[in-house]
């Protein structure tokens, strides 16, 4: 399968490059049920790192539109399972297909919650889709090099995944729907002081 040969290039390239990366609490990474994997967006290592952690699980992931209109960068990304999202105007495109992938039960779902690299804001877009396809939550932090420069200093990578967030079942209440997004965004700072006490991010506004 070809993201499985993409996704071991990679780890070996990374090992080369910048060392072995620290992995914690990957047993918290359902087996036998789909579910979301929701990060931070900080960098575009962020889902580098964290497919190559999270591997052999296998996920489809949202990629802005734009790139698509590169019939290279198109192709490789489809052959990774991406799919195009407008990020300006999303539309239920952007909620439909990864509650259908999910439905269909051959891959994961890996979504960054905050949407882009500018904002650390959790969207509603995650629990929506988890109440939609009834399936868990999983949140997960990365830190480390955040450039390409950084990467070559071989500074240190760590992936830390949490635990599962449950939708209720039944009704969910909008209130209900925006504790879950509280909860994922209480569980990334939590993860994030665990692997590093003093971390600090600063997300840089886009102009």
């Amino acid at each position: 399968m070809f993201y499985n040969f993409v996704v071991r290039v990679i780890r070996a390239l990374l090992l080369l490059l910048n060392g072995r990366m620290d992995v914690q609490n990957k047993e918290k990474l359902p087996e036998n049920q789909r579910y979301i994997l929701a990060s931070p967006h900080r960098s575009w290592l962020d889902p580098v790192y964290i497919a190559v952690a999270a591997f052999p699980h296998l996920y489809s992931t949202m990629a802005k539109k734009e790139l698509f209109d590169r019939p290279f960068i198109a192709f490789f990304l489809k052959l990774m399972h991406a799919f195009p999202v407008n990020r300006e105007k999303p539309g239920p495109s952007a909620i439909k297909q990864p509650v259908t992938i999910l439905k269909e039960g051959t891959r994961n779902i890996l979504i960054f919650s905050t949407g882009t690299r500018y904002d650390d804001q959790v969207k509603g877009g995650t629990s929506t889709v988890a109440r939609l396809a009834k399936a868990p939550i999983v949140p997960v932090v990365y830190q480390g090099p955040f450039s390409f420069s950084t990467l070559l200093k071989r500074e240190k990578g760590h992936v830390r995944f949490g635990d599962p967030i449950y939708i209720p079942e039944g009704r969910v209440t909008k209130e209900q729907m925006a504790e879950i997004d509280l909860q994922l965004a209480q569980s990334f700072q939590t993860l994030d002081k665990e692997i590093n006490p003093n971390f600090v991010f600063e997300y840089s506004k886009k102009d």
